[in-house]
């Protein structure tokens, strides 16, 4: 028999972007091939769920830590990194969702299968394909990716 539970706090960090590559492209009888660095994948968000099978929190009661994925860097050959897997937290249908404090009612999740985004995942960081130009043909920089959200 499990507890009837209406009321929990959960801490929801959503994933962090890739990092993008410095490579440069070398192959054979091509000695100024370029940069060739790829792009950091997108962080995984944190998406709140309804569910009519769901009629109780009991699961969240003592698992109050969630993190979505995070992205991976980005590789040679201009390949970009692979996002972050998202998070999906199932709720029963009629859930408030509000803030730490509990001053501001931040969602409710009426219906069977609606989707609330609580949280963005970082953008992944650009690779130095990027940054080239006329005057630097072969860029030493990269952008690291963006920190997710998070929150209580």
């Amino acid at each position: 028999m499990t507890t009837f539970v209406d009321r929990v706090t959960l801490h929801a960090d959503a994933g962090k972007g890739g990092d993008g590559c410095v490579s440069v492209h070398r192959e054979k009888f091509r000695p100024l091939g370029g940069p060739d660095g790829g792009n950091g994948g997108k962080g995984g968000d944190v998406i709140f769920k309804g569910n009519k099978s769901v009629n109780t929190l009991q699961k969240y009661r003592f698992n109050q830590h969630h993190y979505a994925k995070n992205g991976s860097g980005g590789s040679g050959k201009l390949k970009t990194g692979a996002n972050g897997k998202d998070l999906i937290l199932e709720l029963p249908c009629g859930t408030e969702i509000y803030n730490e404090d509990m001053s501001i009612k931040v969602a409710e999740i009426l219906e069977d299968g609606q989707l609330y985004y609580f949280l963005r995942g970082g953008q992944g960081g650009k690779g130095n394909t990027h940054f080239k130009s006329s005057s630097n043909r072969a860029p030493r920089k990269v952008q690291n990716g963006e920190v997710g959200q998070e929150l209580t």
